[in-house]
């Protein structure tokens, strides 16, 4: 491939974007529970994050075995990895998964705490909560620039009121949902509670992600949705 044909860092990046839960409904197109499955990962993606935390869950209750608790959701990783290597799917997913229970182990069995597997996860949240918090004082919301690479329009969204000001709402309400997660999981972390934390992970996972990522797509739509001729416009293209 020769550099005029390699992608660009923008292509390549909006790509990028359109695979994440953001791209699975286009801004201005109405969310329905399908692109709402499809965007959590589907039935199998949902299977795969959170049945290793039950795993603990369930093992850590009844045991209280540290090494046992931890390795149990690797092997269920193991094997979600093997399954998609026969089903020939993309492994990325689950890959990204037992790299981050691995680093959770090892941390919780190197300090001989329990509690310290979910340090690694309190990180991220902590992490992703402090980048969207700057790009909004940057003036350039994390939403924002996802949903203009989205639109094919970067920059251009910046230049409409309506739609900055949504955006910044958006990425605010991203800002929310790791707080959440930080204010609900860091009191039961100090406190040693380590069977509530692990529950209150899997209620702050997938189910919270998916409610905030719904009034996401909500939230966008009312500055992106589509007039009829457009609409009309399009339903004609695919009718020829």
């Amino acid at each position: 491939m020769t550099d005029e044909e390699q992608p660009s860092f923008r292509e390549s990046f909006a790509d990028a974007v359109r695979k994440t839960g953001f791209g699975q409904v286009a801004p201005g197109e109405v969310p329905t529970g399908s692109s709402l499955l499809k965007a959590v990962g589907g039935v199998r993606g949902i299977i795969e994050s959170i049945v290793p935390g039950i795993g603990f869950l369930v093992v850590y209750t009844i045991t209280h075995a540290l090494l046992l608790s931890v390795l149990v959701p690797l092997a269920l990783s193991v094997i979600f990895i093997v399954v998609r290597l026969v089903t020939r799917s993309p492994v990325i997913p689950a890959l990204a998964g037992i790299v981050l229970l691995a680093v959770s182990a090892i941390l919780a069995l190197v300090t001989g705490k329990a509690d310290n597997n979910f340090v690694p996860g309190m990180i991220i949240n902590a992490v992703c909560a402090l980048a969207l918090l700057v790009s909004i004082v940057a003036r350039w919301p994390l939403i924002g620039v996802i949903v203009g690479f989205l639109t094919n329009e970067p920059t251009e969204w910046r230049a409409d009121k309506s739609k900055r000001r949504v955006l910044y709402i958006a990425t605010w309400l991203w800002v929310v949902l790791f707080g959440i997660r930080l204010v609900v999981e860091l009191p039961l972390y100090f406190a040693h509670e380590t069977t509530w934390l692990a529950s209150a992970r899997l209620v702050t996972g997938v189910p919270l992600y998916a409610i905030f990522l719904w009034l996401t797509w909500l939230l966008v739509r009312t500055v992106y949705s589509r007039g009829p001729a457009q609409i009309s416009g399009q339903n004609k293209g695919e009718q020829d």
